[in-house]
């Protein structure tokens, strides 16, 4: 069969205007950090500096959420119909600029275009949509028939989706009628601050939204704050468990959404061409910089050699490159400091005794990049099979009965996600029940919708985000 090559398809640059610098944005305006520190966002395909944005600290983060609190009373006293107008403005200005936004994530994340657009942009604005429609309806929501809002909730997010965990935590926070301080990443602070330029062109009031610069003291500053009421995080689950101590013992609710090692178990009767695909977007989508990824493949016995050759097949025709490039299919790692831990767990799983494949992949010079990795001969011993890589690396293992398949599963401190390929409806069901896991896909993965909660068990957090659930963790029952 002759082999066709594609073309270059980039995506403009000049569709987003990145500024040499930005400040903190708190009650309405950007302004400086108090002691002047800034630190640089780089783009980790190029390794180019993209801007220069504020470092805030303790001064600043006070700052943030007094001006929330301030805006908190008057905010949270509108109906729930008027809140509604904002988010659906907010929605729509999304929608506007979503190319925009779409590159400068690329830029700022490494991830491919196809995906900050196809993916991460319809999703943010679809929360924003979604929880809209329940600003003016949370009587209904089955908390009690007059909910009220918790108060100023700090909130900090991951680098793998910027503004997708924004919307999933500041659009649930603002329709039920709290006011916000965010803390984005310190790697991709960018699409956070363009956040802070749409509310203001959306009217939102003054302090509603609050959004602090900085690296790990920052978010550990607002966590810490006694003005905040509410705590929300995504991230590590080593960060998660001192978010726990630090808010043990005080009255902040709080909500974690931490790691994942999540097992795709694909059953002998599944339809092979499919299972590949739902493998390959499980584990390889935004470079495996997914919590839910499934980085734990169990296969049956019988089909796993069959199944291999035509994972390896679609396996050689990823492309790893340009994330602007619209053929793209696997990005930059986000920083080099993440490349170092993929680095260093792949090679732990070669001097355990797994054997190491990936196809044939010329990686760009610049930048920060490894190439989709397979190991076959895996055990449950391997650190790659109990650590979380947070990269485009798979561990397979293999697996005889329903009931093994179960236990290797839940044989892991995480319980965030798992998929299921079978054609058989009963065993789909049974599976589940047994599965500890907070989101359970059947014949597909990574799929996510505004009105499905998501959430895991162990050390993969607790509470529950998006849909009628996620309501709950911003209000007062």
């Amino acid at each position: 069969m002759p082999v066709f090559e594609y073309a270059p398809a980039p995506e403009s640059r000049t569709v987003v205007d990145i500024a040499p610098s930005y400040g903190l944005f708190v009650d309405g305006e950007f302004r400086e950090a108090g002691d002047g520190k800034v630190f640089k966002t780089v783009s980790p395909s190029t390794e180019e500096v993209l801007s220069e944005v504020a470092q805030a600290g303790a001064e600043d983060v006070d700052r943030a959420v007094k001006a929330a609190r301030k805006a908190f009373e008057p905010w949270s006293a509108l109906p729930g119909s008027e809140r509604a107008k904002y988010l659906f403005r907010i929605a729509r200005i999304i929608q506007e600029r979503s190319r925009e936004l779409a590159v400068l994530e690329s830029l700022d994340n490494g991830k491919p275009i196809r995906e900050s657009r196809d993916a991460d942009l319809p999703l943010v604005a679809a929360h924003f949509f979604y929880y809209a429609g329940w600003a003016d309806k949370l009587s209904y929501a089955g908390y009690g028939s007059d909910p009220k809002p918790l108060g100023v909730a700090g909130q900090v997010i991951p680098w793998n989706f910027p503004l997708l965990m924004l919307a999933w935590k500041i659009a649930p926070a603002l329709a039920c009628g709290n006011t916000v301080v965010l803390k984005p990443a310190e790697t991709t602070p960018l699409s956070a601050l363009f956040f802070a330029d749409i509310c203001r062109q959306a009217g939102l009031p003054k302090g509603v939204v609050n959004i602090v610069t900085g690296d790990g003291s920052t978010g550990a500053e607002l966590v810490a704050h006694p003005g905040i009421d509410k705590v929300a995080f995504t991230g590590s689950t080593e960060v998660g468990k001192a978010i726990a101590r630090t808010v043990a013992g005080t009255e902040k609710k709080v909500t974690l959404e931490l790691g994942g090692k999540a097992a795709n178990i694909v059953f002998d009767d599944a339809p092979i061409d499919q299972a590949v695909e739902g493998i390959i977007g499980g584990i390889f989508f935004n470079q495996g910089h997914v919590c839910c990824a499934g980085s734990r493949l169990l296969v049956q016995e019988s089909v796993q050699d069959e199944l291999l050759d035509a994972l390896k097949r679609r396996m050689r025709t990823l492309r790893v490159g340009d994330p602007l490039d619209k053929n793209t299919d696997i990005g930059a790692i986000n920083s080099a400091e993440q490349l170092a831990r993929i680095r260093d767990l792949a090679d732990a799983g070669e001097a355990e005794g797994a054997e190491r494949w990936a196809p044939e992949c010329e990686l760009p010079s610049s930048g920060y990049w490894f190439a989709p990795t397979l190991f076959t001969g895996v055990t449950q011993a391997h650190r790659i099979a109990r650590e979380e890589i947070f990269g485009p690396v798979l561990s397979v293992l293999t697996f005889r009965t329903p009931d093994e398949a179960v236990a290797k599963a839940n044989n892991t401190p995480y319980g965030l996600s798992a998929g299921i390929w079978t054609e058989k409806g009963s065993r789909i069901l049974a599976m589940a029940g047994k599965l500890r896991a907070g989101v359970i896909w059947s014949n597909t993965f990574n799929k996510f919708d505004p009105a499905s909660p998501f959430g895991g068990y162990k050390e993969s957090g607790y509470g529950r985000e998006g849909g009628r659930h996620g309501l709950e963790a911003y209000l007062d029952v």
